[in-house]
């Protein structure tokens, strides 16, 4: 399923899909994606990024977080299928981490979050901030993250949004490039918090993500398939609009050089 181009529809539009394709990808979860124990929730939200269960967490490095998870994958029998993983020491200043949130059946404790970046995270400053002080504050207190964001940079995020999170200068500060501006993040929260980062472009397909669930344990996450049955739940009038080939470009013709006449031999 080619990702679209979701500038070409107001924040409206994508909101409505958004909310869909956050109950697809419960649905996979909850089918049998997540080994036992674990259950996945498209929880009521009330700030940007998550619920404000995050802020009365404790981190739990060495605890519930590193038991074992029947059923997911390890990491070291398959190392997840992205071009780009970075392992950084701690530095608790800069550690950086909507919504599908998984939690244990054991104390009910949000162990991941699936966050898929809207229009309205990039939307100001302040709206840019809170979205990465909450991405920060979920990593800081053992919360495994996935990030999807098919907006390309703009002057808030010039870089990306996973720059703007894990920030510059440290391993793992991986910055996009022009011909794949969107990008699939998954990071693993601990003290030496990992990133995982798969770039994509308009047109792509999605590739399979992982979700941590430990920090050596992740399930992958069937991104494309989940968009596509979140797409074929969109009224036909949108998925015209944004099926519809590009509009061509605005800017004028540059007009072709005239040749000097030659005066032969």
């Amino acid at each position: 399923m080619p990702i679209h181009d979701w500038t070409r529809v107001d924040a409206g539009i994508f909101h409505h899909f958004h909310h869909s394709w956050i109950e697809e990808i419960s649905r996979a979860l909850n089918r049998g994606l997540l080994p036992k124990g674990y259950y996945a929730m498209a929880e009521q939200i009330t700030s940007d990024l998550g619920p404000d269960v995050l802020t009365l967490q404790q981190p739990v490095y060495g605890s519930l977080s590193e038991e074992p998870a029947p059923g997911g994958i390890a990491v070291a029998t398959a190392p997840p299928k992205v071009r780009y993983h970075a392992r950084t020491e701690v530095d608790t200043y800069a550690l950086k981490a909507k919504a599908v949130v998984v939690r244990h059946r054991s104390r009910h404790q949000v162990i991941a979050m699936v966050e898929l970046v809207s229009p309205g995270n990039k939307s100001s400053q302040t709206a840019l901030s809170s979205f990465v002080y909450k991405a920060e504050q979920a990593l800081l207190g053992g919360i495994h993250l996935l990030i999807v964001d098919l907006f390309p940079p703009g002057a808030r995020d010039p870089d990306g949004i996973h720059r703007a999170i894990w920030g510059e200068g440290r391993e793992g500060d991986f910055a996009l490039h022009e011909d794949e501006p969107l990008a699939c993040v998954s990071y693993v929260s601990g003290l030496c918090p990992e990133v995982y980062l798969e770039p994509v472009s308009i047109g792509d397909a999605f590739p399979e993500m992982p979700l941590f669930l430990t920090t050596q344990v992740y399930v992958p996450i069937p991104l494309d398939a989940t968009y596509r049955a979140a797409w074929e739940a969109m009224p036909d009038f949108w998925r015209d609009v944004l099926a519809a080939p590009p509009p061509p470009s605005t800017r004028p013709k540059k007009a072709p050089t005239r040749r000097k006449p030659t005066n032969g031999p």
